[in-house]
Parts: C-alpha cells; sequence; structure tokens
C-alpha cells in the first residue's frame, strides 16, 4: 500500500481487498478529484484515494470498465449498496440507510453524504479508460446546534459514534467488491433487485432532466423513469457524471 500517511496519528491506514492499493491524502485535498486525475494519467484499476479527517470521510475508487459507458455507469449504485451493505454490518441495528438516484445517501430519513461519479467520456456508447466513483461522508455534528437542518444529518448526529470512519472505509471497498463480483458473474439483476429495496424517494415528485414528475423507479440499466401528465421520461445515470476538469 503507497500514499502518505494520514495528518493524525490515531488515524491508521486502511488495508484493503487484493488488488486494491490506497492512497492516503490530508488536509483539504479531494480524493475524488485526485483519482480522476490519476485515472486520466493512466493508474491502475482498483486505487483508492481517501481522506479521513475527525469531521468527514472522503474517499474515491478508480474502475477500468471493459463495457460501455452506458453499462458501466452501474458502478454509482453498486458502490452505494456497498456502502449501505459496510455501514449497516457496522452501525447500530436500528439505523436505516437508503440511497437516492442521484447518489445521496440519507440516514434516518435525512441527508447524510453523498457519492459521486466521473468518466473519460460521456458517450453512452463508448468503452471508457476509467471511471471513478468518489464518496463524501459527514462525521460529526455540523456547527454549534446539532439538528438545526433537520433535511441533513451526520453519522454522530445518529448515533454511530463508535463507527471507525478507517474500518468503513475498508469495508465500504470490501463490499463494493463482493458487489462487482456478483454483478460481473450474475448480470445488473440482483444488483436491481437490492436496490430497489434501498432507494429513497419511489412515488415522491422529482425534478431532473428538464422534466418535473413522479419517481416511478428505474429501468434495469438504472435510468430513472419520471412520469409526468403526458408521459414517462426516462433519464439516464451518464446524466450524474461530473465534469473531473471542473
Amino acid at each position: 500500500m503507497s500514499g502518505t500517511a494520514p495528518d493524525d496519528p490515531a488515524i491508521t491506514e486502511p488495508v484493503f481487498p487484493p488488488l486494491f492499493e490506497g492512497y492516503a491524502m490530508s488536509g483539504q485535498a479531494d480524493p475524488f478529484d485526485a483519482a480522476c486525475a490519476k485515472a486520466a494519467l493512466g493508474c491502475d484499476a482498483g486505487l483508492v484515494m481517501h481522506n479521513v479527517q475527525a469531521d468527514r470521510l472522503r474517499a474515491a475508487i478508480v474502475f477500468a470498465p471493459e463495457v460501455p459507458l452506458g453499462e458501466a455507469m452501474v458502478m454509482q449504485p453498486l458502490c452505494g449498496i456497498g456502502f449501505q451493505n459496510a455501514l449497516g454490518a457496522l452501525a447500530p441495528p436500528e439505523l436505516a440507510v437508503q440511497l437516492t438516484w442521484e447518489g445521496g445517501i440519507v440516514v434516518n430519513g435525512a441527508a447524510c453524504g453523498h457519492l459521486s461519479v466521473a468518466a473519460s467520456t460521456d458517450d453512452p456508447a463508448q468503452v471508457p479508460d476509467w471511471l471513478v466513483v468518489g464518496l463524501s461522508l459527514p462525521l460529526l455534528a455540523m456547527g454549534d446546534m446539532p439538528g438545526h437542518e433537520p433535511e441533513k444529518t451526520t453519522l454522530v448526529e445518529e448515533g454511530c459514534g463508535e463507527v471507525e470512519p478507517v474500518l468503513l472505509l475498508e469495508a465500504w471497498v470490501r463490499h463494493s467488491l463482493v458487489w462487482l463480483n456478483r454483478w460481473s458473474d450474475e448480470g445488473v439483476a440482483p444488483l436491481h433487485r437490492e436496490w430497489s429495496g434501498l432507494v429513497h424517494g419511489i412515488g415522491a415528485s422529482a425534478s431532473r432532466g428538464g422534466h418535473e414528475g413522479v419517481f416511478l423507479g428505474t429501468d434495469e440499466a438504472f435510468g430513472m423513469l419520471l412520469r409526468d401528465s403526458a408521459t414517462t421520461h426516462l433519464i439516464p445515470l451518464t446524466t450524474l457524471l461530473e465534469d473531473p476538469t471542473r
């Protein structure tokens, strides 16, 4: 495992499964931006950039898809499932962890972190040279008045103060690898079944891609199905791609 050591001596280096290599960052460095930059330069798949601090956990995984981007975008919900499984295994059993279509993480009904995704191309028919999924998770209470924004929360505010961020990072990568292998062996159907039981906001009003309507769920490729008064619109996952050069 390569990389720099975290600034906080109490934070130990995470241990990842074979074929994954960790690279620690510190200060304000953004692992998602760094992972995109390294991927663009040709780093190996399996690189895990991470920045674990007292108040926030940030990390990003580099993938090298062998399928067109339209199919490879499944890495976003796949990593979301991996995170849900990881936190579910480490947190108190009563904790409710859900995922939004856009990559949001919802804990006990409030927003608590986000998954980002970027790739070397935005053409759904092209096999990307690389694809990166990033995780940003608030750990400590925000500001001097915890709970002053009821629509947002942190792990500590939800009773997860005993969850070690490094262990959560390790578990995220490990559980994501389990689902990656299952997707490779069995296709998208098991992922779709698992994700459908975790998705937040089905049946609620939503706005995406210039359309407003009711979020009905997704198609087999995890495209959002948005129903308005006239028709059902399909919003592909590729609309969630972030610009790594921003």
